[in-house]
């Protein structure tokens, strides 16, 4: 690997190191303000397995053999997985929440497909997992700064196709105006999705990349749901709640078709290239 391919991996690295919380901040934090709640998650695969096919799900579907098996890294509720469910014989989940895990799997068997949960966190749980035709991996690289090992794991395991999908932006840049209004603190602008698939790149896949409008806004179905994980988020205690709650309909948070969202449509990417499994 030469310098300029180290040091895209190397910013990959640095811009995600700069989302570091300070510490006194994290120290002060009454509740963590890591993870997600299941609900979130199970709600986004519903609306995923009921809406029209996104570009994630047709590059999946296109290198999909009827029958195939596709491997779901960082699965949440299965909303990169389960649209594929008419066409797959089995998917199999990672995630290193069992309540993410069940909902997974209580998913999948309402769509009528065989399914595996293996819970712990990828790459080191990549050994108990087989190959798979597809392997999908959405909404999960902006956690993971360290991508050589991890993509690497997702492209061994993958017999024709890795479909990798994220926002073009960081997904915590929406917070960066909450950040400032409650800490006086000015958070990272990247990476971006760019800043990805040169880091892909730079391991030598090669990557193809789709820009498109996400019509899904990953929002919360209830309003105060949203402003307990905004709070939660920003190290807040809950007697703060209000005060968050107005932040957030300042900036234009609003309900859109049951979902509450913020800001504008999301750009989203999806990034794919060959699996190397045989």
């Amino acid at each position: 690997m030469d310098g300029q391919a180290t040091g895209a991996l190397e910013r990959w690295r640095e811009q995600l190191d700069g989302w570091a919380i300070p510490e006194e901040i994290l120290a002060a934090a009454p509740e963590t303000p890591w993870g997600f709640p299941v609900g979130l998650f199970r709600s986004r695969a519903r609306r995923a397995g009921s809406g029209p096919a996104t570009p994630s799900n047709l590059e999946a579907a296109h290198h999909l053999p009827p029958g195939g098996v596709v491997l779901d890294v960082g699965a949440g509720g299965g909303a990169a997985s389960l649209p594929l469910a008419a066409t797959a014989g089995r998917l199999v989940a990672v995630d290193e929440s069992p309540g993410m895990v069940a909902a997974f799997l209580a998913a999948a068997e309402a769509a009528g497909v065989p399914a595996q949960g293996v819970e712990g966190r990828w790459p080191e749980v990549a050994g108990r997992v087989g190959p798979a035709d597809v392997v999908v991996c959405h909404h999960v690289l902006y956690n993971v700064a360290d991508l050589a090992p991890f993509v690497t794991a997702l492209t061994g395991h993958a017999r024709r196709r890795v479909v990798a999908e994220l926002t073009e932006r960081h997904p915590l840049a929406g917070l960066r105006p909450l950040w400032r209004r409650f800490h006086g603190l000015d958070r990272p602008d990247g990476p971006d999705a760019g800043d990805a698939a040169a880091a892909l790149a730079a391991l030598g896949l090669e990557v193809t990349r789709q820009d498109w409008e996400s019509p899904d806004r990953f929002g919360h179905d209830d309003f105060d749901e949203l402003v307990a994980f905004t709070r939660r988020r920003l190290c807040l205690p809950a007697s703060r709640d209000p005060e968050v709650a107005q932040a957030l309909l300042e900036q234009g948070t609003r309900q859109v078709g049951g979902v509450w969202v913020s800001g504008q449509p999301r750009r989203v990417v999806t990034l794919s290239w060959p699996g190397t499994a045989g």
